[in-house]
């Protein structure tokens, strides 16, 4: 090949590519000028299904508004009734006059103030030494204790029965209380949470000599701001709406907590179904004000501790 018909190929090449790029330059400035159509309607199809969603998970709370602001018996009237015929706040008074229900109030509160305290302290400290400590048995005694989230709280009634009978608790506060002191997933997730705290804080704390409970109480609390919250949310909504185990463990009247409150009104000769739904509606605020107060850490307490 002489000189100049190589010449010729190395400018025909050089053209060629700049072409190329010339045209890769013109169809990524037209993606950007103008979004395709395929991610358009990607975009609608996920806010629809959000919006179904919403409405599917709304729905039921709405109507429980309804039936509670609806005058007594209008829920048993033909047809579907999406808006009151008439606002009242009879059914509100009726349950407060009839029924002890600040009482039932104060204690679902009692219990689910102690049983939140003393199982996010637990579950802290526990979730602590499985992360940090290092002793015999560790990773077994930690299987051990995931492995106790298969069971069915039914299948060890019983047990916990016979355990507060034995020791003169049964028909207390307290017969409630100490079979939740603890929560294996509680434990579960603190682990998690604290196996992301570096090490090198810890280690740093240890060479000034500061103690193991020094670390925990002054460096690792301070960092766990976002795991205490979903503990606490967690723990405080599952004992605001237990009712099985209250249930069997509470024995008078006086001591009922607003879910065994909701089922007594439920067992009247006649029972009325707006009062109900205006006693369910007493008991939801304060899962609606807690959740309002640690909404912020909730998603990142979730997210740093791995679970997904």
């Amino acid at each position: 090949m002489t000189a100049g018909a190589a010449d010729g190929a190395v400018q025909a090449t050089v053209a060629q590519v700049a072409v190329d790029d010339a045209q890769d330059t013109e169809a990524a400035t037209e993606r950007r000028r103008r979004p395709p159509s395929e991610a358009r309607r990607g975009v609608a199809w996920r806010v629809l299904i959000a919006a179904v969603v919403a409405v599917i998970v709304i729905f039921p709370l709405y109507w429980m508004l309804v039936v509670a602001f609806s005058p007594r018996g209008e829920v048993f009237e033909p047809g579907l009734h999406l808006w009151p015929s008439t606002f009242t706040f009879e059914n509100f008074a009726g349950i407060l006059a009839d029924y002890p229900v600040v009482t039932w109030f104060g204690n679902s509160l009692v219990i689910g103030v102690i049983v939140t305290v003393v199982t996010v302290a637990v579950n802290l400290l526990a979730g602590y030494a499985f992360a940090r400590l290092p002793f015999r048995g560790r990773s077994a005694i930690f299987l051990l204790c995931l492995a106790t989230m298969m069971i069915p709280v039914q299948a060890i009634m019983v047990a916990q029965f016979r355990l507060i009978s034995g020791l003169g608790i049964f028909g207390t506060f307290w017969g409630v209380i100490l079979p939740a002191a603890a929560a294996a997933f509680g434990i579960f997730l603190a682990r998690q949470f604290f196996l992301s705290i570096p090490e090198e804080l810890i280690e740093a704390a240890l060479v000034d000599g500061a103690g193991r409970l020094r670390i925990f109480l002054q460096v690792v609390l301070p960092l766990s701001r976002p795991l205490i919250a979903v503990l606490t949310l967690l723990t405080f909504l599952g004992a605001w709406n237990d009712f099985a185990w209250p249930l069997i463990a509470l024995k008078d009247n006086e001591l009922f907590t607003l879910p065994i409150g909701m089922l007594y009104l439920k067992n009247q000769t006649t029972p009325d179904y707006n009062s109900i739904m205006a006693l369910a509606l007493i008991s939801v605020i304060p899962m609606v004000l807690l959740f309002l107060l640690f909404q912020r850490y909730f998603v990142q307490g979730f997210s740093r501790a791995g679970i997904r």
